[in-house]
């Protein structure tokens, strides 16, 4: 049975003055898959994300979210449209002067106004639970490790169940134990959240644990896409630097 895309992206350029960034990007995102978008450092990874949540503007071509062309939406529906997306930055973009619950109980509060006091507390605590940091709930951003903050800005982009995740470079700058922990959790989202995700990355061991498909870009452009055996087999010089 054929699987819908959740994101289409058609022929999107983005330039900065005279350098081109993104100079023909087409790709899906399928329902319920990990797609992970491939590229070395300077290749566009994070700036098609940001055209995907419409962060920046893109210069041509169209992307649709769940049906809805993004690079024409108003303010208003691009905010309603970017409720059903999760976004987890690459610096973790935790709020410093709030304690752990209470950056948790932010967006829900924003977002999913009709809970009550006890809902709150019940998804607070459940999504706590599922990055395993349950004992963390008064405590500042500042008393936790770099790895410890990223998993509990996971658990808050979760908190309001989006169907729809978008990883910026999820593992960089983690240990080894802390990255598999993350990788860990991105393929416990995508199975207990039923999630659709798009994850922007450079580390290979994160896109072979955690890719159901890869594209990789090179030049600004879709160089290859595939499975993970697809890469791992293939003989292409850029591919093989990667993967070797």
């Amino acid at each position: 049975m054929k699987t819908e895309p959740v994101i289409e992206i058609d022929h999107l350029k983005k330039s900065f003055g005279t350098q081109e960034i993104l100079k023909d990007v087409t790709l899906k995102l399928l329902k319920g898959e990990n797609l992970v978008v491939l590229a070395k450092s300077g290749n566009g990874k994070s700036v098609l994300i940001k055209c995907i949540v419409g962060l920046l503007k893109t210069d041509s071509g169209t992307i649709r979210v769940f049906g809805k062309d993004v690079t024409s939406l108003e303010t208003k529906e691009l905010g309603e449209l970017r409720n059903w997306q999760g976004f987890l930055f690459q610096s973790g973009a935790l709020y410093d002067s709030m304690t752990v619950k209470e950056n948790l109980e932010f967006p829900l509060r924003r977002i999913k106004r009709d809970l009550s006091e006890v809902q709150i507390r019940e998804k607070v605590e459940e999504v706590l639970s599922n990055v395993g940091l349950a004992e963390t709930l008064d405590k500042m951003p500042s008393q936790l490790s770099g790895g410890m903050r990223k998993r509990i800005s996971l658990a808050r982009t979760i908190i309001v169940d989006p169907q729809i995740m978008l990883y910026d470079e999820p593992t960089t700058g983690l240990d080894p134990v802390t990255s598999d922990e993350i990788i860990s959790l991105i393929n416990v989202v995508q199975e207990k959240y039923k999630t659709s995700s798009i994850i922007i990355t450079h580390d290979i061991r994160c896109a072979k644990n955690t890719a159901n498909r890869i594209v990789m870009l090179s030049e600004g452009q879709v160089h290859k896409e595939g499975n993970v055996e697809d890469f791992v087999k293939s003989d292409d010089p850029l591919i093989r630097s990667f993967f070797l």
